[in-house]
């Protein structure tokens, strides 16, 4: 079963050291396709004022929805992300950004996600992304 731990070695072991720099910690996956993945706002990712920057946030977003689809296949498959359109609402400052990402229509060769990033402790929207992710046919053995 593809539940957090699964999804938390997965980003171990898969995805970029910078990605994994951003210390991100799987909450939650639902076999649905429905992932939440939290990232502490630490000075790697804070810039003036404590602000979260846009990079990290969008960072964040997509590793989310990638962790989404390989929870609709119950497992990692290649994914290459063809679209990320990242909303700024506003500054994520606090102690974590909380990104709960879903799965809005999967195909055969496309899937479309959204997520919605929000700043703790306060509670506050600061960001909404949404991407397309093309699937690769897997290769018969």
């Amino acid at each position: 079963m593809f539940g957090p731990q699964a999804a938390q070695a997965f980003l171990a072991s898969s995805f970029a050291p910078w990605v994994q720099a951003l210390e991100l910690t799987v909450n939650e996956v639902d076999p649905s396709g429905r992932v939440v993945v939290s990232m502490p706002v630490t000075d790697a990712v804070a810039r003036m004022g404590g602000i979260v920057c846009g990079q990290a946030l969008a960072t964040l977003a997509d590793t989310t929805m990638v962790l989404c689809t390989a929870a609709h296949f119950g497992g990692p498959r290649d994914v290459a992300t063809t679209n990320l359109d990242t909303q700024f609402l506003s500054a994520g400052r606090g102690s974590h950004i909380l990104c709960t990402g879903r799965i809005t229509r999967a195909g055969r060769a496309l899937i479309f996600a959204q997520a919605d990033l929000t700043a703790f402790p306060d509670a506050r929207p600061v960001a909404s992304a949404s991407a397309t992710f093309f699937v690769p046919q897997e290769k018969a053995r």
